[in-house]
């Protein structure tokens, strides 16, 4: 009676032929993964005060914020290529800016603080962030770095904890839903900065997760089913593990649901990357990697297990 679970999100006896859509899956992954590489090297990434350099200034006027107004005073500063957008609340500004190092960028923060004072009295300046150009190609260059060594270390792992096909068909899947990421970073526009590296790394590691559980099924029935075909193997593993699957997935989508639309513009960007790694991730465990786990271990993984 009281370990019965109180809510299941598929049946106990519930029995989908998933691998029946295993080169759909495929296809459409692959397609999806190479429209994102072209939308990577076109229009591409837009990169954050983090890689680009520069300067951040948010502001908070008076009043509802006169966008007019604060360019013809930026202007009247000799600053003419700085960016002004809205965000959160109608008084919120934003202003990006390229600028130098030292005492350049304050000379730049204090004539952004003056001028957006003189369009509209009142107005206060919350933070300004600098970042020079050497300091951002090189977090720029340790952001990469960090992601290799992540699918090094994942590929590792699962090639240490399982077969080779495991983890091989594991780390090829990651990249194809990385590659997904970027592509929709592109398109929402979000800005690509450490906090989206923290982001990605963390779609990573909740998606090798899910992996996990279901090869761990995929094992543990190899060892139970040793006359059953490979391909009837991996859809009950996943039929078996679907409850769980979809139970953390919801967990961890909902918890990241109310930074989404209401954590501003520091983590709004970085809550609807992890919903839509959530997504990617729990999808391509049953669409992906399981079909290529059947194409890469079909023979041989079940000559193992006799």
């Amino acid at each position: 009676m009281f370990g019965r679970p109180l809510l299941r999100f598929v049946r106990k006896d519930t029995h989908i032929n998933f691998m029946r859509g295993r080169f759909a899956g495929l296809i459409t992954s692959a397609v999806l993964s190479l429209a994102s590489i072209g939308l990577f090297f076109y229009p591409g990434l837009t990169l954050g005060l983090d890689f680009r350099g520069g300067i951040v200034v948010e502001a908070k006027t008076s009043g509802p914020a006169d966008f007019g107004k604060l360019r013809t005073a930026l202007a009247a500063h000799n600053i003419t290529h700085a960016s002004i957008q809205a965000f959160g609340a109608p008084n919120d500004v934003l202003i990006r800016l390229d600028a130098g190092d030292g005492q350049e960028t304050n000379k730049v923060v204090d004539s952004v603080r003056h001028a957006v004072d003189e369009a509209q009295p009142g107005t206060t300046v919350l933070r300004a962030d600098a970042v020079g150009a050497s300091v951002s190609s090189e977090l720029f260059r340790n952001g990469m770095l960090a992601l290799g060594l992540s699918l090094a270390m994942i590929l590792a792992y699962i090639w240490f904890r399982f077969e080779w096909e495991f983890a091989l068909s594991a780390v090829i899947t990651l990249v194809l839903d990385l590659t997904k990421t970027m592509g929709f970073l592109v398109i929402t526009g979000f800005e690509f900065d450490l906090v989206m590296v923290a982001a990605i790394l963390t779609i990573l590691g909740y998606s090798t997760n899910d992996k996990v559980v279901v090869y761990d099924r995929v094992r543990e029935n190899l060892r139970k089913y040793r006359t059953m075909p490979l391909r009837e193997l991996i859809d009950l593993s996943i039929n078996e593990t679907l409850n769980r699957t979809l139970g953390t997935s919801s967990t961890v989508f909902l918890a990241a649901l109310p930074l989404a639309l209401f954590g501003g513009t520091t983590l709004s960007g970085f809550a609807w990357t992890m919903l839509f790694g959530i997504v990617v991730g729990t999808s391509s465990s049953i669409f992906i990697a399981a079909p290529l786990l059947l194409f890469m271990g079909e023979g041989r993984l079940k000559k193992q297990s006799i």
